[in-house]
């Protein structure tokens, strides 16, 4: 029952914009929002607080990110997989 559960949880996949602070990386996802009126494809970012246990993650690389409980202020999401490391 708790395996599906976790498979429940939204994933997104984001590239790393900053991982300066210790186990923590800020990811940065775009997505294409059609405008109401003009119907211009818009690109939209969001930049979420990932939990990022082994500090795994450098700034440019693509990884996959998963929802979870509230780690600290603002830290819901965890690091799952690097997709693509930086070139």
């Amino acid at each position: 029952m708790e395996e599906a559960t976790r498979n429940l949880r939204r994933t997104i996949l984001g590239v790393v914009s900053s991982n300066k602070m210790q186990k923590s990386i800020t990811v940065s996802v775009e997505r294409k929002v059609k405008h109401p009126k003009y119907g211009k494809f818009v690109k939209k970012t969001k930049k979420y607080h990932v939990h990022d246990e082994n500090d795994a993650a450098n700034i440019g690389d693509v990884v996959r990110i998963m929802e979870t409980r509230p780690l600290s202020k603002l830290k819901r999401w965890r690091l799952i997989d690097i997709v693509e490391k930086a070139k």
